[in-house]
């Protein structure tokens, strides 16, 4: 069975809607955050001490975007996935990536310069600075999202995980006010979907067994 080591609501947050989107069997890990400093053990696992770790029998995997990527393809066929031999492929894979590497990576340094360094060390500046950044690239979806409910092919992929993941971490950061009208509702369309409230709801319950703190664990890994 695959198991998945996940802190609340962090980048492992994608992997795990991808799991409940598809179905498969899984064990959840819930660590405290960060797990590198909280439960020094899981370094034993994982050296980087970073989460998401998915591990799938040889597999260890510890990219949330490559998981959804594998976990698309070694389940398929499913919707979830766009082959190469169809419409919106390139955009598909582009929007995998696009939701870790242009959207989560500029709130990791809101947090960490607007949270998590000592107070010596906050910079103000810094995490406007990249909040707007973020905001900025963010805009770029609202004319795409103004004309259609998903991101591409027609319908909801694993682009639209990785993507809402981002949009998530930006509503804990206090960020989601300032998404644009179509981004906006394109948020609230992928909150109504079964698999993301069953996500939400396995981690609520796998924490309070586990007993690790179920507020959610704002992300830089």
């Amino acid at each position: 069975m695959i198991k998945l080591y996940h802190c609340m609501s962090a980048r492992s947050f994608r992997p795990l809607w991808m799991l409940e989107e598809l179905g498969v069997p899984y064990e959840l890990v819930m660590l405290p955050f960060p797990p590198r400093v909280l439960q020094r053990t899981y370094l034993d696992v994982n050296p980087l001490g970073t989460i998401p770790l998915l591990i799938d029998g040889q597999t260890r995997m510890t990219e949330s975007a490559a998981i959804c990527q594998y976990l698309c393809a070694v389940h398929a066929p499913t919707p979830l996935q766009v082959e190469p031999h169809d419409h919106g492929f390139g955009a598909y894979l582009n929007y995998l990536h696009f939701g870790e590497a242009t959207l989560t990576f500029p709130q990791t340094l809101v947090l960490r310069y607007s949270r998590f360094e000592p107070e010596h060390r906050r910079q103000p500046s810094v995490a406007e600075d990249y909040a707007k950044w973020f905001l900025a690239r963010l805009r770029s979806l609202e004319p795409l999202l103004a004309t259609r409910d998903f991101l591409c092919a027609d319908r909801f992929t694993a682009a639209d995980v990785s993507v809402g993941y981002a949009l998530m971490l930006a509503q804990h950061l206090g960020l989601s006010a300032q998404f644009t009208p179509a981004v906006t509702a394109y948020w609230e369309r992928l909150q109504e979907r079964n698999a993301y409230v069953r996500a939400l709801q396995a981690q609520e319950a796998s924490a309070r067994a586990q007993g690790v703190s179920t507020v959610p664990a704002p992300d830089t890994r």
